[in-house]
């Protein structure tokens, strides 16, 4: 899953992304095409499986109302559920896969990642090269620049993935708050702290996560990494290199979550609450500041709040002002098993995503941002200001970058809760750092194992 690719490359990959559409770059298909393509089918009925989180199943109950009527004769079938994994598991068991799937790669059974590493997904490499519908281009053409290096998880060259959905990852603050009370968001951790106390007097917690799910931490864990030992730094963890995750860089990031237990800076109950209980009680201003990725101002868009409130997107501190300041971005994707019954028309159901009608469509009823070049233009009439907002400080010189783990064979346990599953307990006091960067280093090093057993 890993590539090599330069800063350099990841500032091209989102100014293209912003810019393009000013360029003038276009994709609509002349209603004509999509209409004939659709005799060709010699199975017509999809079956698809979607995730129902924070971008909700709106969009995908209206995509398929507008693929049927596109297509005459087809029907869909859609799944969809928070908990989409094991609802299509026996299914999978059974060879009866659905034809379709999206699905994040952080979903909470790990099955997606299983399934990569089972190489149970179709090779999607001839999609990409195919034209995109109603143009002279390959759909591979008028994807962000670099995404699809990372749906080739294999370092084959094949792609088995499609990226869709593409976020900003951070702190979000209530701008509003800091307006009321004439606070300036921290540019480093010193300012950070220095809040702490201020909204301490105000009896306003500092911080808080999803201590049931706290794989969130990975909003900002990462950035803080890369901003004290670079890209390379954070690609050594990716690919669980000894000694990656205890060296003096990432141990000085790791201290930072030890110091908001020992300075009372976490607000109280925050472990035991899940993701959508601790972002209600950052909605309250019951703390300043939450990490998470750029849905969250649509996923908690029915759920109570503190008047005013008004979503601000933060980028992590740094240790020194001019310290350079990254931000992780993330991707979902769609996918057809391996044994799906219905590839064609599936595919043509992948193509259909990618139109920029239904790309609007999807920022219109989901106010996600499809990861094509003109991505975050095409959606910016349907987008909430922060979304937007994240999606453009990589105008301001901010260096984004993906963090992937690097794929293994199937295993009976989640690397992301290795890493993420102990600072619960540092944050409680029960655990050192130096114990927790020992936890993970015996994580990495049994994946190096099974690694070495493949080669």
């Amino acid at each position: 899953m890993i590539r090599k690719i330069s800063i350099g490359l990841f500032c091209v990959f989102f100014l293209v992304t912003l810019t393009a559409c000013k360029l003038g770059v276009s994709h609509e298909p002349a209603p004509e095409t999509v209409k004939n393509a659709s005799t060709g089918f010699s199975n017509k009925a999809l079956t698809i499986a979607v995730f129902e989180g924070a971008y909700g199943k709106s969009y995908w109950e209206e995509v398929v109302k507008r693929f049927e009527a596109d297509y005459p004769g087809v029907r869909v079938n859609i799944i969809a559920n928070p908990k989409i994994m094991d609802v299509i598991k026996p299914m999978n068991i059974a060879g009866n896969p659905p034809d379709f799937l999206y699905a994040p790669f952080t979903e909470s059974t790990n099955m997606v990642r299983s399934m990569i590493g089972s190489r149970s997904f179709l090779d999607l490499t001839g999609l990409f090269d195919s034209p995109a519908l109603g143009q002279d281009v390959p759909l591979k053409g008028i994807m962000m620049d670099g995404i699809l290096d990372y749906a080739r998880p294999y370092g084959d060259g094949k792609v088995y993935m499609a990226p869709n959905y593409v976020t900003t990852e951070g702190l979000w603050y209530n701008k509003a708050l800091f307006k009321e009370k004439g606070w300036s968001p921290p540019r480093t951790w010193d300012e950070f702290w220095a809040l702490g106390e201020a909204a301490s007097s105000e009896g306003i917690a500092l911080f808080t996560y999803p201590g049931v799910y706290p794989g969130y931490i990975g909003s900002m864990l990462w950035s803080s990494i890369a901003s004290e030992s670079g890209v390379a730094g954070i690609e050594a963890i990716m690919n669980y290199e000894k000694g990656s995750f205890g060296t003096p860089e990432v141990k000085r990031v790791l201290e930072l979550f030890e110091k908001m237990a020992d300075t009372g800076a976490l607000m109280p109950g925050t472990v035991a609450l899940n993701h959508t209980q601790a972002q209600s009680e950052f909605l309250k201003n019951k703390a300043l500041f939450i990490p998470n990725g750029s849905w969250l101002e649509g996923e908690m868009k029915d759920i109570s709040r503190a008047e005013g409130f008004e979503f601000g997107f933060l980028l992590t501190p740094t240790f020194e002002p001019d310290d350079p300041q990254f931000a992780r971005i993330s991707f979902e994707a769609m996918f057809i098993p391996e044994k799906a019954k219905n590839k064609e028309l599936a595919m043509e159901f992948i193509k259909y995503q990618y139109r920029d009608d239904i790309i609007r469509l999807n920022a219109e009823k989901s106010t996600g941002v499809i990861a094509v070049r003109s991505g975050a233009e095409l959606a910016k009439d349907s987008l909430p200001a922060s979304v937007y907002d994240s999606a453009t400080v990589f105008e301001r010189g901010v260096q984004p970058f993906l963090f992937e783990w690097r794929v293994t064979p199937p295993t009976p346990f989640s690397i992301n809760d290795e890493v993420f599953n102990p600072i619960n307990t540092v944050m409680k006091g029960d655990m050192s750092v130096d114990q927790w960067i020992d936890h993970v280093e015996k994580t990495f090093a049994r994946l190096r194992d099974l690694l070495d057993k493949v080669k």
